[in-house]
């Protein structure tokens, strides 16, 4: 097709096998929107196209992604404001008769198993390394691990006794993703072996449509090393948001690139424990006073208190 359709707050470039999105910055357009800045969605990657009408005025464009086909959408689990949709493309109502010509022609280019869920992801996932501020610590991931190292201020007691983690994808089964925009958000990673969680998250190839329900809810499954806590503030495998903290521009890109890897890994030889990083000494003489006031409330046993510090000073 060649050609390209402008809209408020995104472009759309019709070519011969797919449709790229371009993104527009500025201060009214969605802070994803500016952080993807572009995708390109394979025709085979959609399962319909439809044209409603909008708001004062307007008329909505919108290819529909194909279950199992998108990353970033199986990690959203349907729960993006329906104005943060990458693949609505908003038109001045005067251009419907446009959008319908083009809504056609995207239509006659669809897979005849377009209904069908997607075998494989064909849209890639933002690519790494990616990081974001929760709550209660910083989540980072080079493609090959995801790391958290907690903060003192947020983390529970539990999450300091478990000390700072690193999470290989290829020991990983999916990701929980509960937006950061309703009560008690959060990232949770799924040991290899678990399903996924129930409405707010995707397991690598299962092919659910956003929304549904995929595998058992949080809390349900055991990992490991034993039951998993049902609060994602007391699980070590999970970083909670708050006002400000893990917002979903950040943190939904970091969500859905860690399940396109987990995906790839699921063929790959396991990945090796990378060494721990060398830390900060300001950082863990604050590590170990905190852990010293976890002492002293009782919340940590002589034992744990020991072994704990110790660990902490071999950082060193």
């Amino acid at each position: 097709m060649g050609d390209v359709l402008a809209g408020i707050q995104a472009t759309w470039e019709f070519e011969t096998d797919s449709l790229l999105i371009r993104f527009e910055r500025g201060i009214r357009t969605p802070k994803l929107f500016s952080a993807l800045g572009e995708r390109r969605i394979p025709h085979e990657a959609l399962t319909a196209v439809t044209l409603s009408p909008g708001k004062r005025g307007t008329v909505v464009l919108h290819a529909v992604p194909r279950p199992g086909a998108d990353p970033l959408m199986e990690a959203a689990a349907g729960q993006l404001k329906e104005g943060c949709d990458p693949y609505r493309l908003v038109l001045p109502a005067d251009r419907e008769t446009l959008a319908e010509y083009y809504r056609d022609e995207l239509r006659a280019l669809l897979p005849a198993d377009a209904d069908e869920p997607a075998e494989r992801y064909t849209v890639a996932a933002p690519e790494a390394p990616l990081n974001f501020k929760a709550y209660d610590g910083k989540a980072s991931f080079d493609g090959s691990h995801v790391t958290f190292r907690w903060f003192w201020t947020g983390a529970s007691s539990a999450k300091w006794k478990a000390g700072d983690q690193s999470f290989p994808v290829s020991e990983l089964s999916g990701v929980e993703w509960r937006s950061p925009e309703v009560f008690d958000g959060y990232l949770r990673l799924l040991p290899r072996g678990n399903g996924s969680g129930a409405g707010a998250g995707a397991a690598a190839g299962s092919g659910s449509a956003p929304g549904s329900p995929s595998g058992s809810g949080p809390g349900s499954d055991d990992g490991p090393h034993g039951p998993r806590p049902a609060q994602a503030d007391q699980d070590p495998a999970a970083v909670v948001f708050g006002l400000g903290y893990g917002p979903v521009h950040e943190s939904l890109p970091f969500a859905a690139a860690v399940l396109e890897s987990v995906r790839n890994a699921g063929t790959a030889p396991a990945l090796a424990m990378r060494p721990a990083d060398r830390r900060d000494p300001a950082d863990i003489a604050e590590r170990i006073r905190h852990l010293g006031d976890l002492y002293q409330a009782g919340l940590v046993t002589d034992e744990e208190f020991s072994t704990k510090k110790t660990q902490l000073l071999a950082e060193l």
